[in-house]
Parts: structure tokens; sequence; C-alpha cells
């Protein structure tokens, strides 16, 4: 039989056909539009929010969130005017606060836009059994957006610098006029290895997020650490309880396709199996590069974290220069043009205590115990004290100042048109029990005051 006629037969065989390329598994349709839903409100939010500025970390550059630019500001402003009736303008920057009206009707907008969106997309793409490829790639960006979030969150415990220790006003302020969020700020900075214990924790979810072969584990933490944060927020009445929310949300969405392996070997105890998640790319020294990219940015985003918290703790942190009359002064006698100001509680405008804080910050306590702040200038080679009211720049007070002994103080000058004479004595900073306490490893009794 010739070679032609081998193949003619050869071609004549009945032979099964090929099989058909995988098309992956097939999605209900309620995973379906879950995804949807979360990819675009998700997406949205980050871009929205200050977690842009998380995964875009410059030197001395600030990434303003698109959400306080046009048109997103305008819709929230326009939404919040006609819908809810808010009166304009809203606060937008600058407050501290990730709690405003601002904040929240922004979240309501976005929510109306994922809505809409995702019916959109179900309709046009309501073929599609599944989304693997997609998801994978919004994993990565999810994951990034956590991680770089929690990197911020971290390092500012781990340098003591959210909860800074408690001011030289705080100790003695009367605890009843704390608020919620001062106890609760001020008793964690009152204990900086809590609170580093805190920032390693979040750090540590960070770092595993960033590595992809531990970022189900990176996910775990922050679901545990974001939950502590969100329930202290609730509690203590701290003003970021929506991004703190979306922060679990945002955990509980990346763990969410291995749900059931982590359910089989968390609660079933049954072999978890191997992930069914598509790779990024299918050559394998490709996906190793792109491995070592993740890391490599995740190192870059601690990095910068740490060195911007670094800085901080050194301009206006626990590490910054201290004024030479730095401490809490006693005042002991009071003149006010040449007569003798008795030490009443009765007094409104008596002075009880100046305390020197930061190299242009200083506090006038009165008997009430109420504060008054002030700008202030030292002059230590002319000895004066120069003081100012940021909100009134017209009023200004000049002092000049002796010190006989390090612990003695007098101050002598004019003050809203009148001579002001006061002398004091230094409260030694040890002094206070909440900072001479310390840790006792053998304690017969409980030393609770």
């Amino acid at each position: 039989m010739t070679v032609g006629s081998l193949q003619v037969a050869d071609a004549c065989v009945d032979r099964p056909p090929a099989p058909a390329p995988a098309a992956g598994p097939r999605w209900n349709a309620a995973t379906r539009v879950a995804f949807r839903f979360s990819f675009v409100y998700f997406t949205l939010y980050v871009a929205s929010t200050q977690m842009l500025g998380g995964l875009i970390v410059l030197p001395k550059v600030n990434i303003p969130s698109i959400g306080t630019l046009p048109p997103l500001r305008n819709l929230t402003e326009r939404v919040a005017a006609h819908l809810f009736h808010a009166r304009l303008p809203l606060v937008v920057t600058g407050s501290g606060s990730g709690d405003k009206t601002f904040d929240f009707v922004q979240a309501f907008c976005l929510l109306a836009v994922a809505i809409a969106a995702t019916v959109v997309w179900s309709i046009v793409d309501r073929r599609r059994q599944h989304y693997q490829t997609l998801q994978t790639w919004f994993t990565l960006f999810l994951r990034f957006s956590v991680a770089a979030t929690m990197a911020g969150y971290g390092a500012v415990k781990v340098i003591p610098l959210q909860m800074p220790a408690p001011q030289l006003t705080r100790l003695v302020e009367p605890f009843g006029n704390f608020s919620p969020m001062g106890v609760l700020w001020y008793s964690v900075g009152a204990s900086f290895p809590y609170e580093i214990f805190t920032g390693c924790v979040e750090v540590l979810s960070s770092v595993l997020l960033f590595i992809p072969r531990t970022a189900i584990a990176g996910a775990l933490v922050a679901l545990a650490a974001t939950t502590q944060i969100f329930v202290l927020n609730m509690t203590y009445d701290v003003p970021v309880k929506l991004f703190s929310f979306h922060l679990i949300v945002m955990s509980l969405v990346l763990l969410a396709p291995d749900a059931s392996r982590l359910a089989n070997l968390l609660l079933l105890d049954r072999a978890a199996g191997p992930s069914t998640r598509v790779p990024l790319l299918r050559n394998p020294r490709a996906m190793r590069w792109l491995a070592g990219a993740q890391v490599a940015f995740g190192a870059y985003v601690l990095a910068m974290n740490f060195y911007g918290g670094v800085t901080r703790w050194k301009t206006f942190g626990g590490g910054a220069p201290k004024p030479s009359l730095y401490g809490i002064w006693n005042v002991d006698e009071m003149t006010v043009d040449g007569q003798s100001v008795p030490p009443l509680l009765t007094d409104a405008k008596r002075w009880r205590r100046v305390v020197f804080q930061s190299m242009t910050g200083m506090s006038f306590q009165l008997m009430s115990s109420a504060f008054v702040p002030f700008a202030v200038k030292i002059d230590d080679t002319a000895r004066t004290l120069t003081l100012t009211k940021p909100a009134d720049t017209s009023w200004s007070a000049r002092f000049t100042y002796e010190r006989p002994r390090s612990d003695r103080l007098i101050l002598d000058g004019d003050m809203d048109g009148q001579k002001v004479r006061l002398a004091m004595h230094l409260v030694e900073h040890d002094s206070f029990l909440l900072v001479n306490r310390g840790f006792h490893w053998v304690q017969e009794y409980p030393f609770n005051r």
C-alpha cells in the first residue's frame, strides 16, 4: 500500500472528536451579579477615597481623592442638597473626619451608580458564564488597596503617632472632660507597647497581602484587625466608622472565592483542596517575575509609610524638639495692674496653670480647669514670649521671663491692655501616676486607681 493510500485510509478511520477547550466553571446567577456589583462599587470607592493615595505613595506628593474633585464632587453636593436637603457648602476636606455628610452622601452616590451599572452589565453580558480572569485582576487590585491602607494604619502605630502619649494639658484636665474618642486615644497612647503591638498586627496583614502565596492569610488578619478598628470606632464615637466598615467588607470580598475551602479547613474538619483561582499569567516564568514585582511594590509602600512616620515623629511627634520652658507650671502668684488676684475657683479670669507643650503653642488653664490656647514665639536670647491668637491677627501679648531656678518661672508683661505678672513653679512630669506607674510582673494586689 502506498503512502497516499495510507493517508486516505487513516483519514477514513472513525475517530472521536478532539475535546473542546475547557470553558471554565459556570457561576450561578447570584455569584455573577455579586461580582459585577463588587467590581464596580469597590473600584469606584478606592478611586474616590484616600485609598488611592495609599496606592500611589510618592515623597512629598499628596494624591487627592477623586471623590473631592469634579465631577464626582459636584454630583455628591447636588444629591446632598436636593435629595437629602443638606445645607451647602459641605465640609469636604481638612476636618480629619471620615464620617462627614459629604462622605455618607458620596457612598450613597457610588452605591446608586454601582447598582445601575450592575443592572446594565447583567443585561448586556447575560450569557457570560464566569469572570475568572477579570476576578483574578480585580482581586489583585483590591488586595493591594487593602494592603496599602493597612500599611498606613500600621506604620503610624508602630511609630506611635496616631495615638500620642497624653499631652501635658491632658495630664491636668479632669477625666470627665474627655470625649469618648479622647478616652480611647489617650488610653492607647498611654501604653506605647500596646499601640505598637496593634500596629504590628496591621502591618502583618499588609505584608501577607502583598505576598501572593500568603494573600489569604493576609485577608484573614486584615478582617480581624479591621473588625477591631470598626468596633472601637463604633463604641468610642471615632469618626472613621464608614471607612473601617468598607475595609471589613473588602476583606470579606477577598476571602469570598475561597470561602468553601476555608469552611472545610476551619469549621468542617475536611481537606481544603487546592485553589481554583486562575493565575494572572500562563507563563510560569512571567508569573515568577510578577510575584517578585508584587513583593517589591509592597516593600516600597511599607518603606515609604515608615519613612513618612519617622519624619512626622521628628517633626511633631514624640521626637519633635521641645521648648526651653517645656512643662506644666502651677501659678503661685498672679497680679493684674499691681493688684494680687487670689486663686478662687469662682474667678473666671484667674490663671491656674501655664503649660508649654510645643515650640509654637502654649496654654493657660483657668481656675475652672478650662484651657485657653495661644500661639507662642519664645526668644531664649532676649528671654521674651510673644503670644498671638490665630483667629485674631490684631491681638498679641508680650512677656519677659525670668528663671531664677530650674523649677521657678516669672512672667511679666502686657496682655489684654493690662500689666500681668505670674510667679510659678514647675510640676515634675514624672509626678503623675499615669506616667510613673510603669510595668510590674508580680503584684500581690491589683493597683487600680
